[in-house]
């Protein structure tokens, strides 16, 4: 149930391979390997480099899509202007459980991600550059890509590199958190507004972009910006790694050009014919219905016009046999655990909200359902960081992609299906955090004749007792999650007039075992790796 992905999934490839290449022939390409399939790369000037990855459309790969060539002359400008010399920062931080590509590019090819890095880091006359991975698969990796051409983080070295390992956590790949982590912080978001491009490693200017970023600037440095534009959309030229997993006969981490039919992609990877529901740009993205997916093609903008979002390119279907409520109770779970600590919308409403989403899903009627939008929408745009917004979105995008299950679940407490936990978490350890939101068996009870309303349950359990018009506590008729269980007794303890308890509500709901996965089908683009490794 909701099992990891592993570092290194199947990779396939539709079309001919651009980032890929050379996957067919080895595991990882070393540094000669890589020299002789992608060819020398020559420098090239910081505006030249500019104009380049303007002529494509680059944008960053990472979620947010910011334009490269605004990045690169921002950090010239600022580097000239404070006459100092800026940083690079390649973030191959991927802390998010259904992204995989870059984990990928890592692993698998890291010396096209230093051709970028090391292209801009000479464009811009940089003296220092930092690589910052989550994973021991990917430190390994590009540590022997920096020793096998020489770099290291000694004195006297006309550039010096070095990795820097920060924690698997959603809170961990944000540009804040990054710089923070190099400069010797913990890996969390600073609290405070700020450009990196302005002030960033050690307060220099910093270029601060995704892995697949560097690694797509590389390509197109050595193909040229006429041949790159040949592949894809001409609105967004190239091509795109893509994670696929969820409700599929096995995950798999795919490049694809854009103009791609969504539904080709999908088959690749063994999803149902019809999907219920297809999760686009992860955890912090939205959900397109099975119409929407089957119109859609692999672009940004395409995915927008459907309701979904590109993002850093985690594409996850459910299947019709799932209740699509349970399976997002669990990412919802885990979002909350996620939470830096660090203000209020997200510390107190994540899970708020995800027990809230427990609530509606456990019968707890219209009351849990309003009282979950109220708290959604009191989470957006007051979070120190942007992971509070992000889980709004994803809350927000639930209740709206599957109105039919929502209604089952509102009105007739249910709508007759299982949550097999087809989306993928970290691991074991957090996997309990996705359990928490299970019912405890147990529901709160008030005397109305005994109740004089001090409201100081409220106080204790805020995420299910909330303060209604007339100055009465209000909560629905659903069972207390186990989370918050603890929680629960010590409101009614703190009920000075004896008038709330705790009663059975019937056994706690056990998760049902996942069916097998469908079979993948015949075909299916060309084959990049045939067995992929753990």
């Amino acid at each position: 149930m909701n099992a990891p992905l592993p570092d290194v999934p199947e990779v396939r490839v539709v079309g001919l391979p651009q980032l890929t290449q050379g996957f067919d022939l080895v595991e990882r390409l070393d540094l000669p390997m890589h020299l002789k399939v992608h060819g020398p790369l020559e420098a090239m000037t910081g505006e030249r480099l500019a104009q380049l990855a303007e002529h494509i459309s680059l944008t960053g790969r990472g979620g947010a899509g910011f334009p490269f060539h605004k990045k690169l002359r921002s950090v010239a400008k600022a580097a000239i202007r404070r006459g100092v010399r800026p940083v690079v920062v390649v973030n191959g931080s991927e802390g998010e459980p259904p992204c995989r590509k870059d984990t990928v590019m890592l692993n698998r090819a890291p010396h096209l991600i230093l051709d970028g890095a090391l292209l801009a880091a000479e464009a811009l006359g940089a003296r220092t550059l930092v690589v910052v991975v989550t994973r021991n698969s990917t430190e390994v990796s590009i540590r022997a890509a920096l020793a096998e051409r020489g770099l290291s983080d000694r004195r006297g070295q006309q550039l010096r590199a070095r990795v820097v390992r920060t924690p698997e956590r959603m809170v961990s790949g944000a540009a804040g958190s990054v710089i923070r982590a190099v400069n010797g912080g913990p890996a969390l978001p600073p609290g405070r507004s700020g450009r990196s491009s302005e002030s960033g490693v050690d307060g220099a200017p910093t270029l601060l972009s995704n892995a697949e970023t560097f690694a797509q600037i590389a390509v197109a440095a050595r193909v040229g910006a006429r041949r790159y534009n040949h592949t894809g959309l001409e609105s967004e030229p190239g091509t795109v790694m893509l994670t696929i997993s969820g409700a599929v006969a096995r995950p798999m981490v795919i490049e694809a050009p854009t103009g791609v039919p969504l539904p080709y992609v999908l088959q690749m990877a063994g999803a149902p014919p019809v999907p219920q529901g297809v999760l686009t740009g992860g955890y912090h993205g939205n959900w397109m219905d099975s119409v929407a997916a089957h119109e859609a093609v692999i672009s940004k903008e395409s995915f927008s016009a459907y309701g979904g979002a590109l993002g850093a390119g985690a594409i996850l279907p459910i299947g019709p046999e799932s209740c699509p409520l349970g399976e997002a109770l669990h990412v919802a779970n885990w979002l909350a655990a996620e939470t830096a600590g660090q203000c209020g919308p997200c510390y107190r409403g994540l899970p708020a909200a995800a027990g809230g989403l427990s609530d509606v899903i456990n019968g707890g009627g219209q009351a849990a359902l309003e009282a979950l939008r109220a708290v959604t929408q009191a989470v957006k745009g007051r979070g120190v960081c942007h992971h509070p917004d992000g889980s709004a979105r994803f809350f927000a995008s639930t209740l709206s992609a599957f109105t039919d299950d929502l209604a089952a679940h509102v009105l007739h407490g249910g709508c007759g299906r299982e949550t097999y936990g087809v989306l993928p978490l970290p691991g074991p350890e957090q996997e309990e955090a996705a359990e928490e939101s299970i019912p405890s068996g147990e529901k709160l009870v008030i005397d109305w004749t005994l109740c004089e309303g001090h409201l100081l349950c409220t106080d204790v359990l805020p995420e299910l007792i909330r303060t209604a018009a007339d100055g009465f506590p209000m909560f629905s008729n659903a069972s207390v999650p186990q989370h918050l269980q603890a929680r629960a007794q010590r409101a009614v303890r703190r009920c000075p007039e004896l008038a709330l308890r705790l009663e059975q509500s019937g056994p706690p709901r056990t998760p049902e075992k996942k069916p097998a996965r469908a079979e993948l089908p015949p075909g299916g683009g060309r084959k990049a790796l045939g067995s992929g490794r753990g």
